[in-house]
């Protein structure tokens, strides 16, 4: 499967194309929005595709050419305020959902937040962040797109466990970075989590079992 992964350059993306690569099984390509972090990617080996997430819909179908699986795992960041967050995590990934539409890509992944579906949960400090999210998610599901919608809990740098626990709903909790990239790479070919979405924390469960119900 030729897989794109948006926002490569963030924490979780950077992961994914480098997993992605190691493991072999897809071709893998980065989309970025700058041409420097365009070399790092291809020194490692991994092919890039320079994009914005504020450029047109036309241009990101553009970008989506030849791919068969979009990995949104873009973000605004910290320090930038809710303007971006509106402009990046809602309407950047609308647009993304779009484009894929246009460029007949059926499989949709999206790296979301731990119960950004449920308004009541939501963290009073980030919630333009999670109000993002929830409307983000919600327009993916109203879409054709063979979604998955990856919800995980706070995030660690620590190494990955490969052991996670994954339903609709979980008690707030954390998990690895590394884990999360290791969930994505293993559901993108997982029809049991095609138009499904769950919370992800740390768990009992080794992520290869984890899709099989």
């Amino acid at each position: 499967m030729n897989v794109l992964v948006i926002g490569a350059n963030g924490q979780i993306g950077h992961r994914l194309v480098r997993l992605l690569k190691q493991e072999g099984q897809h071709e893998v390509k980065a989309m970025v929005r700058k041409s420097e972090q365009e070399e790092e990617l291809r020194a490692a080996g991994i092919e890039t595709v320079l994009a914005n997430l504020e450029d047109r819909v036309e241009a990101l179908a553009e970008a989506m050419k030849g791919s068969e699986a979009i990995v949104f795992a873009a973000g605004s960041g910290g320090s930038t305020g809710a303007d971006k967050t509106l402009l990046i995590d809602l309407d950047g990934a609308v647009k993304t959902m779009e484009a894929a539409e246009r460029a007949g890509v059926k499989r949709y992944v999206m790296v979301s937040a731990m119960q950004a579906h449920n308004r009541d949960n939501w963290a009073e400090a980030i919630k333009p962040y999670y109000a993002a999210k929830h409307y983000a998610d919600r327009m993916l599901e109203s879409t054709g797109l063979d979604y998955t919608i990856v919800r995980p809990g706070g995030l660690k740098n620590e190494p990955g466990t490969g052991r996670i626990s994954a339903a609709e709903n979980l008690e707030p909790g954390s998990v690895s970075r590394d884990d999360v990239a290791a969930v994505i790479a293993a559901l993108l070919e997982d029809r049991n989590t095609y138009r499904r979405a769950f919370d992800l924390t740390s768990g009992d469960t080794p992520i290869g079992e984890a899709f099989g119900a």
